[in-house]
């Protein structure tokens, strides 16, 4: 989640912004589009939620506000599949602004939630208890996870392999995903990764609620950068610059996406920052 006052130039500022109104680009409308493969792109001008399409049935990656089921749907639909075909959903982390809308989608589909031990339980209670984001503006309506999936498992929906990353910090359950997409001849290394930002309020040292916090985010930091991809996708549109790379209309081309050095640019920039407001807590110590 990066909730922020007004438009922000980079998620990165988003992040430090001050929480008063969710971002109008979380709600705007933007052109679905395919992304690679059998992946699309059916979010938000900013929250990123992603549709892989199967033989068994499709895989939603990420759901955005509690009204934007809606969008989502018209997107799926604009690309001419089924909503009903929409059968499990995944989600990069369990914050309002990525899943509140997944109990109106699980209620019109009838999709099987997997998610992973940590994030299930924030699901399951709408986000009450969440180490940081306590108020009610917060939560959300509950959705039945129907499986917990763990670190290193390989999820297979009708011939596609999704192997699961655990990468918290962000929440507990913060999870990316790595997908192996073959197309014209070439197989891509496609990861959807949930990069590592740190809410404003949220303190490394002394965090009561979640008091390994700081050793989460570097192990995750170290994890991510092992990793290598050649399409990095993310949570958020901005985070994996969306718009410098495609336009609506233009032509299918998996080449736009093709960018390993922004996925390491993006791990290291959270990573730094991170390093930088660990370094101001320890010495207000």
């Amino acid at each position: 989640m990066h909730k922020a006052v007004k438009v922000c130039v980079g998620f990165w500022l988003c992040a430090a912004a001050c929480f008063a109104a969710d971002p109008p680009e979380w709600r705007q409308p933007f052109a679905a589009h395919r992304v690679v493969g059998n992946i699309y792109y059916v979010g938000t001008y900013d929250l990123a939620s992603f549709l892989i399409v199967t033989p068994a049935g499709n895989v939603l990656v990420n759901g955005g506000l509690a009204d934007s089921a809606p969008t989502i749907r018209k997107s799926v639909e604009d690309l001419r599949f089924a909503w009903k075909d929409v059968r499990w959903m995944l989600t990069t982390q369990a914050h309002f602004d990525h899943v509140a809308a997944f109990a109106e989608i699980q209620r019109t589909t009838g999709a099987r939630v997997l998610a992973t031990a940590a994030d299930a339980v924030l699901l399951e209670d709408g986000g009450k208890s969440d180490f940081h984001f306590t108020g009610a503006e917060y939560h959300y309506a509950p959705v039945k996870v129907a499986e917990r999936i763990a670190d290193g498992q390989v999820l297979k929906f009708g011939g596609t392999e999704i192997t699961v990353y655990l990468h918290p910090g962000h929440t507990k359950g913060s999870a990316s995903y790595a997908i192996p997409v073959t197309e014209g001849g070439r197989t891509y290394q496609v990861l959807i990764a949930n990069i590592g930002s740190i809410n404003p309020g949220v303190k490394l040292l002394g965090e009561k609620n979640y008091p390994g916090i700081a050793e989460d985010y570097a192990r995750t930091f170290e994890k991510q950068k092992a990793l290598t991809c050649d399409i990095f996708l993310s949570s958020h549109a901005a985070q994996y610059g969306l718009h410098r790379k495609y336009t609506p209309g233009a032509a299918y081309d998996p080449a736009r996406f093709v960018d390993p050095e922004g996925y390491q640019k993006a791990v290291a920039a959270a990573e730094a920052a991170y390093r930088k407001q660990l370094a101001e807590e320890r010495a207000a110590r």
